[in-house]
C-alpha cells in the first residue's frame, strides 16, 4: 500500500561535527523565508522539551552503552517526529533539521559498530518510516572538521579520529545506497561555494515540491509515510 506524506517539504543536513551544517541550515532557512514560505528549523537530539533532556544525557553524560545510546536517540527522534516534524508538514511548512536518522546509522552503526540493520530498524520504527525529501551530506575529512570546532568537545566529538573516520565513511555509504535522497557536498570548500550548491538544488527542489506533494510517494509504515531512494556529489573529496 502506498500513500502520500503531508504536503510540506522535509530536508535534513548530515555530516561529522564541524562540517558546517549550522551555517548552511540558517542560510537555507533565510532563503526559503525570503520566498514567503513558512520554515521550521529544528535539530537532533534536542528538538523538543524531552529531547533537550535526552541531548544532555547523550552528549554530556558519562559512559553510555552503545545499545542504550541507540535507544535514547530513537526516543528523541520519535518525539521529534510526532511533536514537531509531522505537524509542520501537515501545515505545508518547510522543515529543516540539523541531523536526523542518518546520524544514528552513521554514528551508532559506523562509529559504535552496532549493526546497520538493527539501528535502521529501530529508527524506522521510531519515525514511522518518515524520511526527508532531501538530505544534504556535508562531507569533510574529520581532521579538517575538528579544527573548525570552536566550543568545548562533547562526548561524540571527543571520541577520537578513528571513530570520526568510520562515521564519515558510513555517511558516504548511506549516500551511495540512497542517491535519490542524498546530495553530497564537498564541505572542505568555502562557505559560499557550499551554499551555492545547496541553493541551486533547493530552488529545483522547491519547484518539484510545488508541482507534487512536497514528499514523494512512499510505503506507509505505522500510519506515517516516508521515502527512501549512485551518489550525486558536488565538488571533490576522497572517501
Amino acid at each position: 500500500m502506498t500513500t502520500h506524506a503531508p504536503a510540506g517539504l522535509f530536508i535534513s543536513f548530515e555530516g561529522v561535527d564541524g562540517a558546517g551544517k549550522t551555517t548552511q541550515v540558517e542560510r537555507l532557512r533565510n532563503y526559503f523565508a525570503g520566498l514567503g514560505r513558512n520554515v521550521v528549523v529544528t535539530r537532533e537530539p534536542g528538538g523538543t522539551e524531552l529531547g533537550v533532556q535526552l541531548r544532555t544525557m547523550l552528549l554530556h553524560g558519562g559512559d553510555i552503552a552503545p545499545r542504550t545510546e541507540a535507544l535514547l536517540f530513537a526516543a528523541d527522534r520519535a518525539q521529534h517526529v510526532a511533536e514537531i516534524i509531522v505537524p509542520a508538514l501537515e501545515r505545508r511548512d518547510i522543515v529543516i533539521t540539523d541531523r536526523y536518522l542518518d546520524s544514528s546509522l552513521a554514528y551508532q552503526a559506523g562509529g559504535r559498530e552496532l549493526t546497520v540493520d538493527d539501528v535502521r530498524g529501530l529508527s524506522m520504527w521510531a519515525t514511522g518510516g518518515l524520511l526527508p525529501r532531501r538530505t544534504y551530506l556535508l562531507d569533510v575529512d574529520p581532521q579538517v572538521s575538528h579544527r573548525r570546532l570552536t566550543h568545548g568537545e562533547d562526548r561524540m566529538e571527543s571520541a577520537g579520529y578513528d571513530f570520526q573516520r568510520r562515521t564519515r565513511q558510513e555517511f558516504l555509504n548511506l549516500a551511495r545506497a540512497d542517491s535519490a535522497r542524498f546530495l553530497v557536498v564537498d564541505a572542505s570548500q568555502g562557505i559560499e561555494a557550499v551554499w551555492n550548491t545547496i541553493r541551486n538544488d533547493a530552488g529545483q527542489l522547491l519547484g518539484g515540491a510545488a508541482a507534487s506533494t512536497g514528499i514523494p510517494e512512499i510505503s506507509e509504515i505505522s500510519g506515517i509515510p516516508g521515502v527512501s531512494g549512485d551518489v550525486r556529489q558536488t565538488g571533490e573529496h576522497s572517501s
